[in-house]
């Protein structure tokens, strides 16, 4: 295997390992279950299959509990992929998902959790049961919320696209939309032209009747163009959300908010970095300043890429054919490694970018 092979290859080893441990709920699976359930902590563990519905409207609340007990030395949050991990369910009887099961402090000896699937009514039965006083924790939203008094200044900014769900506290629907809703706040919180808001509509109710709102959730898009507000007509799963932001507002975000492949990208610039390899180096000269000039014209964020190019293409004619190679494998290096969510998009769209070049 080649040593740039070898490097990718580590990569993703490390890209796995980073996500399987990166939330507060432990994964428990065959090989691990006994050295961290029945130990010197009690534990609650949570039996599910990827597929359950009922498991999927758990998640956001049991990642909650999690998050709240992710300090308590004397209790252990987990969770049990039963579609991988079929012996182990079945050794615990579980014939339903999600099952939630406690383990007492040095027992594997399990009883079943009957209570609200809900992170108030979970923290309550784990404190219960482990003599712990542990609050449920507050996590930060990245939903906007608008009120009367923001609205305007929000919505109705020319420079931003804002998507808009009109709800009410006691609506069943928007109760059950809340934590995907959350998720694409969050897949776009580094796109500071992209909000993603809500605003109560019971309790504003002149904002409401102002757009035609007449049930609930409504979704309404206001994108810089047009602030007269658009209707979403689209799927209410989280992939549909970002797959209509990324074709509304040109982002280029998977369902995780981690930049995709296109990112950074500009067509006739693209164009441009094909005529630059096929050339003599003598001729590289020449075609390099038509990428400036290029660059010149674009404005906003292609701008700013635009910019990554002409640097890229100065370094490959000074360090030669191999740097943009050279330079991808480094920066696979350091997304392997824990980083900030910005340094994550800042080194994606270079190595994006220092694609077309190799």
């Amino acid at each position: 295997m080649s040593r740039s092979r070898i490097c990718t290859a580590l990569a993703i080893v490390a890209l796995f390992f980073s996500a399987a441990f990166a939330d507060d709920v432990v994964v428990l699976t065959e090989e691990n279950f006994e050295k961290e359930v029945g130990q010197d902590r009690a534990a609650l563990v949570e039996f599910y299959a990827p597929w359950c519905g009922h498991c999927k409207k758990l998640a956001p609340e049991y990642e909650k509990l999690g998050e709240s007990f992710k300090k308590a030395k004397s209790v252990l949050i987990g969770k049990v992929d039963c579609d991988e991990h079929k012996s182990l369910c079945s050794k615990y009887g579980v014939s339903g998902y999600p099952t939630i099961q406690w383990f007492p402090k040095g027992s594997l000896e399990p009883k079943k959790y009957e209570g609200a699937r809900t992170a108030e009514a979970l923290t309550e039965f784990v404190n219960t049961e482990a003599g712990t006083n542990v609050k449920l924790a507050a996590i930060p939203s990245n939903v906007v919320v608008l009120t009367s008094e923001n609205f305007a200044e929000i919505v109705l900014n020319e420079k931003k696209d804002v998507l808009v769900e009109f709800y009410a506290p006691w609506c069943g629907h928007c109760k059950h939309l809340a934590p995907t809703y959350e998720k694409v706040a969050t897949a776009f919180k580094l796109d500071e032209d992209v909000v993603i808001a809500n605003c109560d509509a019971d309790k504003y109710k002149d904002l409401g009747e102002k757009y035609g709102v007449s049930g609930f959730p409504t979704l309404k898009f206001f994108p810089k163009g047009n602030k007269d507000g658009e209707d979403y007509e689209g799927g209410r799963d989280l992939d549909d959300f970002v797959n209509f932001i990324n074709e509304k507002c040109g982002t280029k975000r998977d369902a995780k908010g981690q930049l995709t492949s296109k990112a950074g990208l500009v067509e006739d610039l693209d164009k441009l970095v094909k005529e630059f390899l096929t050339v003599s180096d003598a001729e590289k000269k020449a075609v390099l300043g038509k990428l400036e000039e290029e660059v010149e014209k674009l404005s906003g964020s292609s701008a700013r890429h635009g910019k990554i190019y002409v640097k890229v293409a100065k370094s490959c004619m000074d360090k030669g054919a191999d740097y943009a190679k050279n330079e991808i494998q480094r920066l696979e290096r350091m997304l392997a490694k824990s980083i900030s969510p910005a340094k994550a998009d800042e080194f994606t769209l270079k190595k994006n970018i220092l694609s077309t070049f190799a």
